[in-house]
């Protein structure tokens, strides 16, 4: 078992932004999450697509390929009561239009019809333009109900890996980008079961997503850039293992979701509260919270900053166009198809 002790700003390639941007001096000088790290044969399986995964030599990184016969994923060998889950990812470079790489817990294998499920989707762009991603969260099958955000980055993916994080709470969920937390869920009784609370496994998978992911669908994977690879590392999933059809499930976990709520992760620091107010507000282009076209009246668990709405239309989207400083890809590798059948394809329009 491995610790990572993990820089926020592994790749420098962005430094002199340094000079304007807040969020470098608060993250440098964060401690970084004490976690340890798993090989791939200690903590997933396949989910499918076997000839598609290729492993290290030494277990701790497995690469997924997307190509003309298949996508390909992972799923954890076990359900978590609520935990942390975490990943390193390096994304594919070059032309990348159609193709979605995933990390994400669910259950919906074994709750079908009122399934959970926590979202880091990453989606791809045509050759020149970067990666984007959004988040989004499911509640006892709450699916008409979304609740996506979506971002830009302040780096290049495809240029070094970089570590992308779930923690889920009966508390709170946060999502991370190294150790920057980008989005925070505070669970309300308003919510009801729309906030997740049944066991989920943790999946990756990379896929073509031609009908949606890359300007409503208008640009298709290219294969002529296959294999299209996603390499995971740093593999983390902290959380309590439970079967998921126990009936004692909060009971067994207590202890464990105690040390979970104490966890450094668990709670925004102040620099992490700044960090987190100056990444919503340079890279978020959409939010469902000031979606007022579609939710008249916001979701209960949504918090409006005056900061934040005064930049966003009554549809969610950017009063003004974003200036976007990163992310050009230039190298070369890409590939296909591959919807796990096990996963639901939301048919989300990103542009």
């Amino acid at each position: 078992m491995y610790y990572v002790m993990y820089s926020p700003l592994k790749t420098n390639i962005y430094a002199p932004l340094c000079i304007f941007l807040f969020v470098c001096t608060t993250t440098t000088t964060s401690i970084a999450f004490n976690v340890s790290t798993l090989t791939f044969e200690e903590s997933y399986s396949t989910l499918f697509s076997t000839f598609n995964i290729k492993r290290s030599p030494n277990d701790r990184t497995v690469s997924l390929l997307l190509n003309r016969f298949s996508g390909s994923g992972i799923i954890s060998s076990d359900y978590y009561n609520y935990g942390f889950f975490s990943a390193s990812i390096k994304m594919p470079s070059e032309h990348t239009a159609g193709i979605v790489v995933a990390f994400y817990t669910s259950n919906v294998d074994t709750f079908e019809r009122n399934h959970d499920e926590l979202d880091i989707e990453f989606l791809g762009n045509t050759k020149g333009k970067p990666w984007r991603f959004q988040t989004n969260m499911y509640g006892n099958g709450s699916v008409s109900r979304g609740r996506e955000e979506r971002y830009r980055m302040w780096f290049d993916p495809t240029l070094d890996s970089h570590r992308y994080s779930i923690l889920w709470t009966p508390r709170n969920i946060i999502f991370y980008v190294d150790e920057i937390p980008i989005r925070e869920v505070i669970r309300n009784k308003e919510m009801k079961g729309d906030y997740p609370s049944k066991p989920m496994s943790v999946y990756a998978t990379i896929w073509d997503a031609s009908s949606w992911a890359t300007n409503g669908g208008q640009e298709k994977v290219d294969y002529k850039y296959q294999p299209f690879i996603a390499e995971f590392t740093d593999l983390v999933l902290e959380g309590c293992i439970v079967d998921p059809t126990d009936q004692l499930l909060s009971s067994n976990c207590t202890d464990s979701i105690s040390g979970l709520i104490g966890r450094e992760y668990s709670t925004i620091t102040s620099d992490g509260r700044r960090s987190m107010k100056w990444f919503r507000e340079k890279y978020m282009y959409y939010s469902y919270c000031y979606d007022s076209l579609r939710y008249p009246i916001p979701p209960p668990e949504c918090i409006i900053l005056p900061s934040e709405r005064d930049l966003f239309k009554d549809s969610g989207r950017l009063r003004e166009r974003m200036k976007f400083h990163g992310g050009i890809h230039h190298r070369r590798r890409h590939g296909r198809n591959g919807r796990n059948s096990r996963r639901r394809s939301k048919g989300v329009a990103i542009v």
